[in-house]
């Protein structure tokens, strides 16, 4: 089934340490939305990407469109964000082609997402309207306050989202523009659907669809590339 893609390039990168946007740090010497904008981009039913990128990086990004080649295959329309995510994401859904449809929406700064779990995705958001892929959680939880225990925290049902998430164009859209009408922040684009009465249902994703947030998980990104390289070479 055919999808579209918000593909958010925009973060501040504040828990990076680094003076530029993460997503255009080098990860085994290529810019980190590079891996994300390829792994879409080979897939033949994603049809439309629109890239949510900072103002002050928005002629960088244009240029290294162009160069790169990748609107050849799959139209990009690049789009500046807003003040927070769920504003980038908004004005990211803004520029979608269609009215009906799906669309998926990622996190630039996720660079190792896979091609099945994005095919699980869709085929899930397909048949339920709106999707999220997660991982069960594996560490023990804990309720503090003021740096005290309350309660530990069964984690059987706890789940760590990621992204991609995927929706119907006419669920989420409706979802966002409520959202800003009512002055309502989720923590992501499912907690919308949810607070507006919608069902979301989980696929299992992967453990190494780690976010790049911090020094540290640029090493990490880096180690699970070069094991999947040795993989795939049969070493």
């Amino acid at each position: 089934m055919d999808y579209e893609l918000v593909l958010l390039a925009a973060g501040q990168s504040r828990r990076m340490a680094a003076s530029t946007n993460k997503i255009l740090l080098r990860l085994l010497g290529r810019p980190v939305i590079e891996y994300s904008l390829a792994t879409f981009l080979q897939d033949k039913n994603c049809t439309h990407i629109v890239l949510v990128v900072e103002k002050s990086e928005q002629q960088l990004l244009e240029t290294f469109i162009e160069e790169s080649g990748f609107s050849q295959t799959t139209p990009i329309t690049i789009v500046v964000g807003g003040k927070e995510r769920q504003d980038s994401v908004y004005n990211g859904l803004e520029a979608l082609k269609g009215k009906a449809g799906f669309v998926l929406i990622h996190d630039g700064a996720r660079p190792l997402i896979e091609s099945k779990r994005i095919h699980h995705l869709v085929s899930k958001t397909v048949t339920t309207g709106a999707a999220i892929i997660a991982v069960p959680v594996k560490d023990t939880i804990k309720c503090v306050q003021h740096q005290f225990v309350e309660k530990t925290i069964p984690r059987e049902a706890l789940w760590q989202v990621q992204t991609p998430q995927g929706f119907s164009i006419e669920t989420i859209k409706k979802a966002h523009q409520q959202a800003k009408i009512e002055g309502f922040h989720g923590t992501d684009d499912a907690s919308l659907v949810e607070h507006y009465g919608g069902k979301v249902a989980v696929v299992t994703g992967s453990y190494e669809n780690i976010k790049l947030t911090t020094p540290e998980d640029m090493v990490i990104g880096e180690a699970i590339l070069l094991k999947r390289s040795k993989n795939k070479d049969g070493r």
